[in-house]
């Protein structure tokens, strides 16, 4: 049985390498899908059922409560979010490097709009992803060659969008409670709805559901400290995104202002260094915690903050409409009616269900609008 299942996963590998080889017309993009099908195959061959995993005594113990917790939270997503129940996060892939892959985002100098990258299936993203570092670092040298602002990140986890069983990773298996069960809701959420093409509504929906997903897990499974330690994280990381949010509406307005290129580059430099002048001031109030730290690893560009708006320009229209249609089933289903509508009218739709909502002046209460709600 076992060499019958590595067989399958051979022939997955080799039929996903021809396809692409049909698709593409370039040698450069026939050997970046190349790496990316033996990067894919890799973490096939190294995943085992975490059943093997727990009945091996051979096994680090530490790692089978890691594995053990990990099914606790994948029966959690399935009966208490409506996730899907399938074979993703069941198997599990110890990897010898510190990230599964490194995403390099890039965009030109005097912009924070991200050069996209198309692809079968995903359709065009924002990013693109290397299994090895140095390829990585190699694609963002030949960016900055060309101008463009580059920034190299790496990446912990990531879902094939339900197409084949995406195993759990040492890259994020030893995580807290928390944060290992918000990164199993968020890459499941990619497989309930996917709009290719859509990065933003793609994040911010996958986002959301891990918002309240980790909310609900700390109410039914956590103790006073788990829910603590998680506010602790949760404050920092809205302290650090509302920094990242000042920067980038300070470049965004020195971008399209009437000025000189110099003009605009000498304010670039400026903005970028208030930037870090501010995190470190931000980095005295937490107490001197460094968890962002890597995210300053190299020199600040413009590229470092376009996931900002990836993640999180319709974050509140994805909470209210959660908040709206009060069970998952119900939000899900509201999601995918959205999926359905043309790119500009789902923006649309999106920024006005995250407005606040407009108050009556003489009983100060919520106004009704009639745009509000899925048609």
């Amino acid at each position: 049985m076992r060499n019958f299942a590595r067989r399958l996963v051979q022939a997955r590998y080799w039929l996903a390498a021809g396809c692409v080889a049909v698709l593409l017309a370039g040698c450069a993009q026939l050997k970046y899908y190349m790496q990316a099908a033996q990067g894919q195959y890799a973490l096939w061959s190294d995943a085992r059922p975490i059943e093997d995993w727990l009945g091996d005594p051979s096994t680090d113990p530490q790692l089978k409560a890691r594995l053990e917790k990990a099914l606790l939270i994948r029966r959690f997503a399935v009966r208490q979010l409506g996730l899907p129940d399938n074979a993703s996060y069941k198997n599990y892939a110890p990897l010898t490097r510190p990230f599964v892959l490194w995403n390099v985002v890039a965009t030109p100098e005097l912009s924070l709009r991200p050069i996209q990258w198309c692809f079968p299936i995903a359709g065009c993203v924002s990013y693109r992803g290397y299994y090895s570092k140095d390829d990585a670092m190699a694609y963002a040298a030949e960016l900055r060659a060309e101008g463009n602002d580059v920034q190299v990140g790496g990446v912990p986890a990531y879902s094939t969008l339900g197409w084949f069983s995406d195993p759990l990773l040492s890259t994020f298996i030893n995580y807290s409670d928390a944060e290992l069960a918000r990164m199993v809701f968020h890459e499941l959420a990619h497989q309930v709805v996917y709009v290719p093409g859509d990065s933003q509504f793609n994040e911010a929906f996958a986002t959301a559901v891990e918002e309240a997903g980790v909310q609900l897990w700390l109410d039914m499974y956590g103790n006073e400290a788990m829910r603590e330690a998680y506010a602790r994280y949760n404050a920092r990381r809205q302290d650090f995104l509302a920094l990242l949010v000042k920067h980038r509406q300070a470049l965004a307005h020195n971008y399209a202002r009437k000025a000189s290129l110099r003009h605009k580059r000498e304010e670039k430099t400026r903005i970028f260094a208030a930037l870090k002048h501010d995190y470190l001031k931000l980095k005295d109030s937490w107490a001197g915690y460094a968890g962002y730290d890597r995210w300053f690893a190299e020199p600040l560009t413009n590229a470092h903050l376009t996931s900002v708006a990836t993640y999180n320009d319709f974050l509140p229209g994805f909470r209210a409409l959660l908040a709206q249609e009060k069970t998952f089933p119900k939000f899900y289903a509201s999601v995918q009616q959205l999926a359905l509508m043309e790119g500009s009218a789902r923006h649309a739709r999106l920024h006005a269900l995250g407005q606040p909502p407009i108050l009556n002046a003489e009983t100060a209460a919520p106004v009704q609008d009639a745009s509000q709600g899925l048609q």
